[in-house]
């Protein structure tokens, strides 16, 4: 296996999407290059509420800072959107001493069960002294919180990006923060989630009507990231149903399909990932149901030609 050269990685950029509501965005939004959302109370002497933390210590710092260019309260809130590394192993950086972290019921599960494992299937990239911080707070179908004269609402999706999703809707607002179930400009990732989920979701979220969207990578965008997302999913279905009839495995229809109308979107060979997830669920298996992940992972390697996606965090 071969790995990627190292990058120096580019600055976060804040961007405020309403009065008070900020994306943190990371270029280049590749692997383990994530976003983040930031909530300012309305109400005078309180501390943020942040949407995803980042997967480096030292990023972490970087979006700390940012946070202080804003308020120099530390958050009171942390919400995790699901429980990969690149959205939480910064909790603790980011956490003060009266921080409460927030996400699905799973999420705390699968957080404590994978432990930073995340940061072996990158060895090159420098994560830093990174402390494992769970969620103390957490729900099942949905939560709304009063942020110091705010509603925000904590919405589980269904299975998708992973089963343990949470999306952050401000409905005053029309702010969407989607987590890793919308990747503008980026192809989506279900390994660890599903595909009809993903089209479930993807519908309950276009009725919401949001003004702007933040995915989990990428840049700020709006609803029509959602329509461009689900139209992969579609695409995806009946590639996936075409090749299953046929009797390719996962690997050779995603060399023989390609990217299809989805080439300008970087990270192309999470269609492996994605195919063998759509392959599962045609055979029976449920959504979300556990998959070989590190074996999907060199799936992908030999896709990329033996050279590992390059993560830039």
């Amino acid at each position: 296996m071969t790995a990627a050269h190292p990058r120096v990685a580019a600055p976060g950029r804040l961007a405020e999407l309403a009065p008070g509501v900020y994306a943190w965005t990371q270029p280049d939004g590749g692997w383990c290059v994530s976003n983040a959302g930031i909530v300012l109370a309305a109400e005078p002497g309180r501390g943020p509420l942040l949407v995803d933390t980042a997967a480096t210590h030292a990023r972490s710092v970087a979006l700390r800072e940012a946070v202080g260019t804003l308020t120099p309260y530390a958050p009171q809130l942390i919400v995790n959107t699901h429980f990969h590394g690149d959205h939480s192993f910064g909790n603790a950086v980011l956490a003060g001493p009266g921080t409460l972290i927030a996400a699905h019921e799973r999420t705390r599960e699968e957080m404590a069960a994978a432990g930073l494992g995340l940061t072996g299937l990158w060895p090159d990239v420098d994560w830093g002294g990174l402390e494992l911080r769970l969620p103390d707070l957490t729900y099942r179908d949905g939560l709304v919180l009063h942020h110091g004269g705010r509603r925000v609402e904590l919405l589980h999706p269904g299975p998708a990006h992973t089963a343990d999703d949470t999306v952050v809707w401000l409905p005053e607002e029309r702010v969407l923060f989607a987590g890793d179930l919308v990747l503008p400009g980026r192809t989506p990732f279900v390994l660890m989630g599903s595909v009809s989920g993903s089209l479930t979701a993807l519908r309950r979220l276009r009725e919401l009507e949001p003004r702007v969207v933040v995915g989990g990578h990428g840049p700020v965008a709006g609803p029509e990231a959602l329509v461009e997302t689900e139209r992969y999913f579609t695409w995806l279905t009946e590639t996936a149903a075409a090749g299953h009839r046929a009797g390719l495995d996962p690997l050779a229809l995603a060399r023989s399909a390609g990217p299809g109308p989805w080439a300008h979107w970087h990270e192309q060979e999470r269609l492996v990932p994605n195919l063998r997830r759509a392959y599962a669920e045609l055979d029976g298996a449920p959504p979300g149901a556990p998959l070989d992940v590190l074996g999907a992972f060199a799936e992908m390697v030999e896709y990329n030609g033996g050279v590992l996606p390059p993560s830039h965090a």
